[in-house]
């Protein structure tokens, strides 16, 4: 289950297109607390300063589609993790039959 999925499937020009992603540029430049506007919405997240990134590009159908995605724990996930680091103190890893959940926040364009 995702704790939140934000999509928005519209036309673009080329220019609104680049505003986007400049706008999503400077986000991800600045970090920490960033806000990133999609109109109609503003949508404010935590960026940290390492994440996981993805490049697609995918040609069928007459067709080319170009993902680019970004991963990062959310807060609550990461905190989660450094405390079960910690637990498990040093030179030991946390073993046994306990789950956890990973949650993660995406960012597509």
């Amino acid at each position: 289950m995702n704790d939140l999925k934000l999509e928005q499937k519209r036309s673009l020009s080329r220019l609104e297109a680049a505003d986007q992603l400049e706008a999503l540029a400077a986000a991800l430049r600045e970090g920490g607390d960033a806000e990133l506007e999609l109109d109609p919405w503003k949508l404010s997240l935590r960026i940290p300063d390492n994440l996981r990134g993805e490049i697609e590009v995918e040609v069928s159908d007459g067709e080319i589609e170009l993902e680019i995605e970004f991963k990062w724990p959310t807060a609550s996930a990461a905190g989660t993790a450094s405390s079960q680091k910690a637990a498990a103190g040093p030179g030991r890893s946390r073993t046994g039959g306990s789950r956890t959940s990973k949650r993660t926040a995406a960012t597509k364009s």
